[in-house]
């Protein structure tokens, strides 16, 4: 895998075709697959699948098993009998250019109760699958469906209640960083919920249980909905020649199940909360880093247990995806800890994580590794050791590659074989965007490295990444589309508005085909 010359197309979900606000597993997601086939293209990237976060974002999610429910196809639920037909006839006036979460977030809410209701009319295979499903799952499924259901139990609580919340408000203020519980106080995350809550005290988890027993069910119903509709959506994509890129965010959120239920895993405090955050310093990105405020890893008590988590996490994944994009990989050899109090990422240190021991634990899984390893960033020599000693394919990104002189890595003739290329990421503004935004000396040197004008600069981009010697090449959508700023997916360091972008059918049009065919031809891929 990633050893013969191949491309692919990097879309999330998110951003597919859909009546229903944002991007599902609809038809528009086949229709995606048989145009990767059709253009020759080997692999299908995208984002993390597990459930949006802070911002909206895939990389701050809740969990590191469960999966993003809004992607579940409405249509699907009407063909399996959950809902009617006219149960999804009214619909907002959905913006088909951007995805409104909380707009898609009410209206999917409303069809997917409607659904649960129904999921008794499911016959005895299906309603036997799902007890399989609950059972197979249990080692997070468990966890994820009270700790989800907790939270949305104080989220509704605090939102609506006229009960005085102030002592306990006070209480927490005292005890945790009052930054923090201002910001989650009214998300429901789990340090801000009673004492006997937070620390996991078995009776009031039992009790709890048998409370929010429909909440439960609920939420392990739609997470199998998920992985049903997925499976069948990979498998055909399989059948098309198709493989998929999933993404292993590297860290988790303060606000999720995994802390929550395991925080021995994660350098906490005695309060529970981390003393230091995950972010990097300020690059390329941004002047003052980017503080992501992710508690980190406990990297002794994940080598007391062989990482066995996290061996866990990566055969899960695998059995969604063909292969995985790590995020962040260099933080397995370094990471860099911002102390929590921090206002800017710039006052953090590296301090080494155990990346050599963490990758032979995997050796013990896989003969080979089926990991792309996200190495942007601020490397070192020891990042690339880490990364050459376990054969993992390195990234390259040809927007990076005009800054500095003709000695520059990312150039396509100074790029390593073991290579995905990609002319950006979800993190970069589009080619055309990035191209019209830099500076006359960047532009000329590009003219001058394709030997051409500026006319159709996206798919020149494309086609000088197809050239390269990189055994593979990933395209974002957007550039195939030749769009402009105007369809970023993300702006790192940004808060709000990112994620949101989408196309439209007939923006997938048929003579991309024939011009991804040619140059796949043209440069053996």
């Amino acid at each position: 895998m990633l050893k013969t010359r191949s491309a692919g197309i990097l879309l999330h979900p998110t951003s597919l075709p859909s009546p229903f606000g944002i991007g599902d597993m609809g038809k528009d997601a086949y229709n995606f697959i048989d145009f990767l086939h059709a253009s020759g293209q080997k692999y299908w990237q995208i984002l993390p699948l597990e459930p949006i976060g802070a911002g909206n974002s895939p990389y701050a999610s809740y969990s590191a098993f469960a999966k993003n429910i809004l992607l579940i196809s409405p249509e699907k639920l009407v063909e399996k009998g959950l809902l009617s037909s006219q149960d999804i006839e009214e619909k907002p006036a959905f913006d088909d250019r951007r995805v409104l979460y909380d707009n898609v977030i009410s209206y999917k809410d409303k069809l997917f109760k409607k659904a649960f209701a129904n999921y008794n009319l499911l016959d005895k295979a299906e309603l036997l699958n799902f007890n399989l499903f609950c059972h197979d799952n249990s080692f997070w499924l468990d966890d994820y469906s009270l700790y989800i259901s907790i939270k949305e139990y104080y989220v509704e609580l605090r939102k609506n209640s006229s009960i005085d919340y102030e002592k306990n408000y006070n209480n927490l203020k005292d005890t945790y960083n009052k930054e923090l519980i201002d910001e989650f106080y009214y998300e429901g995350a789990w340090f801000t919920w009673p004492e006997e809550l937070r620390s996991r005290m078995p009776k009031a988890l039992d009790k709890t249980r048998v409370e929010l027993e429909d909440k439960i069910l609920y939420h392990k119903f739609l997470q199998f909905i998920f992985f049903e509709q997925w499976n069948s959506l990979r498998s055909y994509a399989n059948k098309k020649d198709v493989l998929i890129i999933g993404d292993i965010p590297i860290f988790v959120s303060l606000d999720s199940v995994d802390v929550w239920s395991k925080p021995d895993l994660f350098d906490l405090a005695s309060n529970g909360l981390p003393r230091e955050v995950a972010g990097v310093p300020p690059d390329y990105f941004s002047t003052e880093g980017q503080l992501w405020g992710n508690p980190l890893y406990n990297w002794g008590s994940h080598q007391k247990t062989d990482f066995n988590w996290w061996r866990m996490r990566l055969k899960y994944i695998l059995n969604y995806v063909d292969l995985a994009r790590i995020d962040h990989f260099r933080g397995l050899e370094s990471f860099w800890s911002i102390p929590i109090e921090s206002k800017t990422a710039k006052s953090g240190k590296w301090r080494k994580a155990p990346g050599y021991k963490f990758f032979d634990a995997f050796l013990k899984d896989y003969q080979e590794l089926p990991i792309i390893a996200e190495d942007l960033g601020i490397l070192t020599d020891e990042v690339h050791a880490l990364r050459d000693t376990f054969d993992l394919a390195g990234m390259a990104i040809l927007q990076f590659a005009f800054e500095n002189n003709n000695k520059n890595p990312y150039l396509p003739h100074n790029c390593k074989q073991n290579t995905v290329l990609y002319t950006g990421t979800h993190d970069n503004n589009t080619s055309l965007g990035w191209y019209s935004e830099s500076n006359p000396t960047v532009k000329d040197y590009v003219r001058s490295y394709i030997n051409n004008n500026d006319d159709d600069m996206a798919w020149k981009f494309i086609r000088l990444a197809y050239s390269s010697v990189c055994n593979t090449v990933i395209i974002p959508i957007q550039d195939l589309q030749q769009l402009g700023a105007e369809a970023r997916m993300n702006i790192p360091g940004l808060p709000k508005g990112n994620w949101e972008w989408r196309y439209t059918r007939d923006m997938l049009d048929p003579s991309m085909i024939d011009g991804l065919n040619y140059l796949r031809k043209l440069y053996n891929r």
